[in-house]
């Protein structure tokens, strides 16, 4: 118990009490336990607290709380596997088909029909770093960060576009980027952007815009106070993106752009092909609300979320591997040899703007959210406690149609997770998949290279800015030898 702080009293001694009309708003929702310390509070921190608990909407969190907690445990309808007419595999997609879907994607993006979406609201804390996770560099030759790597294949895609439309030039076609950072890392990301002159891309094509915080609770629903004058919040995860998205009136933007197809991945993944124009081009012409890349399950035991239809001729959505039973992880279809749940779920996702908005509204309405029990900062120390949180592919339910699209995971999937030195997902296995693609790429364009260590360990990156995916790199690379590692720019 904190001992009562003698600058807590009025000039006459007597602490006024808290605000009444703001304390029965509390009662109203059960959380009158907020104001438990007041008469213990400097003049100061109750001002601190008073602001605190009026910038929360108490009726919607109070909605959120009491739907999140009723739905835990309910049975969920029994799953089955994606009818294979859902997906595009590798292997049954024609040379004619990726053509195809490649120019329908380069008109879309030059008829300004395209945005981005990024993901970005983590910080590199298991990397070792506080920065926004964007702004890490894995050690590529070139020693660019995510973000960079990112905006580059944007500038690329922009300008494939203009050349296939015979558009004047590069700058005649923009692809808006919206970034979605949380409170912890909008400055820095903000800040990263603008010393680095947006990475050649123009300022105004670039909108930051914040994921929600939610409070913490108890078990049984009640705010966990982190000081005596500020509940405990957290993040509310990445599918906290629809709900800001609407607050923000962004939907409303893209649409007075003429925007109608939103391409949305998280920032994590440093062989993400940003605004791919086959992809664009297969959702088109799928003519779905939502389609994702899926990359197929390496082995039962991945521990990966995998698409999966729920319940009878239901919509298609994601499962993750913690709640996929053993015995169907491992069930094989004996027409096709694949595991029965094989497409996994990797974060690369596109919907329509009218699909959006349905998802942003019925999200909002059932407030659901997941519960994930954590240690919260409290006045107690670290107290269990549950933070709220939505996923990116909670929106996959609501979706009237989904098609998934096969890539493999060698070309498209990096992802950076953990510090070097882990077993998975690290810098330095991202930074080989990154020259391992581009060394093929090289090779095949006629190129050859020379190494000092072993290729497996080694290999050339391609910027951005010379090749989106393995095209257009005969001119700069046949009959030349590169040395590895270095990067191969114009």
């Amino acid at each position: 118990m904190r001992e009562p702080s003698s600058v807590g009293f009025e000039g006459n001694g007597v602490v006024s009490p808290p605000p009444q009309a703001l304390l029965e708003r509390l009662k109203d929702y059960g959380q009158e336990d907020a104001f438990a310390l007041w008469y213990e509070l400097s003049p100061e921190e109750r001002d601190l607290l008073v602001k605190d608990i009026e910038s929360l909407d108490l009726s919607r969190i109070d909605r959120i709380i009491r739907c999140s907690l009723r739905s835990q445990g309910l049975p969920a309808a029994a799953i089955e596997p994606v009818p294979e007419s859902s997906v595009s595999t590798v292997e049954e997609r024609s040379q004619e088909d990726r053509e195809r879907w490649w120019k329908m994607g380069l008109k879309a993006i030059s008829d300004g029909k395209l945005a981005v979406l990024l993901l970005s609201g983590g910080q590199g804390t298991r990397l070792g770093s506080s920065d926004p996770k964007g702004c890490f560099n894995i050690g590529l030759p070139s020693g660019k960060s995510l973000f960079q790597l990112q905006a580059e294949r944007i500038l690329c895609v922009q300008r494939l576009a203009a050349q296939a439309t015979n558009e004047n030039s590069a700058s005649s076609v923009q692809i808006h980027w919206y970034i979605m950072t949380s409170p912890f890392t909008d400055e820095a990301t903000r800040k990263f952007f603008e010393s680095h002159k947006f990475f050649g891309l123009e300022a105004e094509q670039v909108t930051f815009f914040q994921q929600g915080t939610i409070p913490c609770v108890s078990k049984d629903g009640r705010f966990i106070m982190e000081t005596p004058y500020r509940v405990a919040k957290a993040p509310d995860g990445n599918g906290g993106v629809y709900s800001a998205l609407k607050s923000t009136k962004l939907l409303e933007d893209m649409a007075s752009k003429g925007i109608k197809y939103i391409d949305c991945y998280g920032v994590d993944n440093a062989l993400v092909r940003v605004a791919d124009p086959t992809f664009l081009g297969y959702f088109i012409d799928k003519g779905v609300a939502a389609a994702a890349k899926v990359v197929r399950k390496a082995y039962p035991q991945e521990k990966v979320g995998v698409f999966v239809r729920r319940g009878k001729g239901g919509p298609l959505t994601i499962v993750e591997y913690s709640e996929l039973d053993q015995s169907l992880a491992s069930a094989v279809n004996q027409t096709t040899g694949r595991l029965r749940f094989c497409w996994s779920n990797v974060c690369l996702h596109m919907f329509t703007l009218d699909f959006l908005n349905q998802v942003a509204n019925g999200l909002e309405k059932d407030s659901i959210y997941h519960l994930a029990e954590k240690k919260i900062p409290s006045i107690h120390g670290y107290t269990m406690g549950l933070k709220l949180e939505q996923f990116i592919f909670d929106a996959f339910p609501y979706a009237p149609t989904t098609a998934l699209f096969e890539v493999l995971r060698e070309e498209e999937f990096a992802p950076v997770k953990n510090a070097n030195g882990s077993n998975v997902d690290t810098p330095d296995s991202a930074k080989l998949l990154v020259l391992r693609l581009h060394t093929r790429w090289v090779v095949a364009a006629g190129g050859f290279l020379t190494h000092s260590v072993p290729l497996y360990a080694t290999g050339v990156e391609v910027s951005p800015l010379c090749s989106y995916a393995g095209e257009n790199l005969e001119p700069i690379c046949r009959g030349r030898t590169f040395h590895a590692p270095c990067e191969i720019t114009f």
